[in-house]
């Protein structure tokens, strides 16, 4: 029997953020979640018996090249808990119109999946507010490559402190792209620029989440 993927929606809109944002993709939900930050706007996909289609490696390419798109973003949930994920990015691989772009939470191992072509990561950094600062797995960050990402998304000054702490520790800016968040309705905007422009912080990214700006921001499949 060939392995199948709890598929909790399959939608095209534009990537919100990172460094495709504005761009066209098709997003690819999968259901189950090992985390549980304070402020996720998923929640409603991170039980493993969330609802959902089982769906085989086969019928996710074929559903995702049937859009037209060439921007394919995994996410959750966390996508990498899907034991047989390396046979879906595999068989995502022999088509060489697409880039594949993981969403993570930075609790996962990212080591399997590097060798793949194609695959690029949006690696979270869960700060205080998260909750889930201790899951991190802090071995990945030596993993990242100048195509990857890492998202901090800040609540407060004091998640601000950290995330500047840790790009410094880990020499991010020199690895990868790093960009800063505001968790939606708890810190301004104009707070995390402040703090950038006072420490210097010379290379990272401030980015709002656009979905939450075009549609309302608890909407579904956008």
């Amino acid at each position: 029997m060939m392995p199948t993927y709890p598929v909790a929606e399959i939608f095209t809109s534009i990537n919100g953020e990172g460094v495709l944002a504005g761009q066209l993709a098709v997003f690819v939900r999968f259901t189950g979640c090992n985390l549980r930050c304070s402020f996720c706007d998923t929640m409603w996909a991170n039980e493993p018996n969330a609802p959902h289609q089982d769906m085989t490696a086969e019928q996710i390419v074929r559903a995702v090249l049937d859009t037209g798109m060439h921007n394919v973003t995994l996410t959750g949930g966390e996508p990498l808990l899907q034991s047989h994920m390396y046979e879906l990015l595999s068989l995502f691989a022999e088509h060489p119109q697409l880039h594949i772009e993981i969403e993570t939470n930075g609790s996962m191992d990212l080591s399997p999946y590097r060798t793949i072509p194609q695959v690029t990561f949006t690696m979270d950094c869960k700060l205080s507010c998260s909750g889930m600062q201790d899951r991190m797995l802090e071995g990945n960050f030596s993993l990242l490559r100048s195509c990857d990402t890492v998202k901090f998304v800040a609540g407060t000054r004091d998640d601000l402190e950290q995330a500047w702490a840790i790009t410094r520790k880990h020499h991010l800016l020199d690895r990868c792209h790093v960009y800063l968040s505001p968790v939606f309705g708890a810190i301004e905007p104009t707070e995390i620029v402040d703090f950038m422009k006072e420490h210097r912080w010379n290379g990272a990214t401030m980015q709002l989440q656009l979905h939450k700006f075009i549609w309302d921001p608890n909407a579904r499949g956008v």
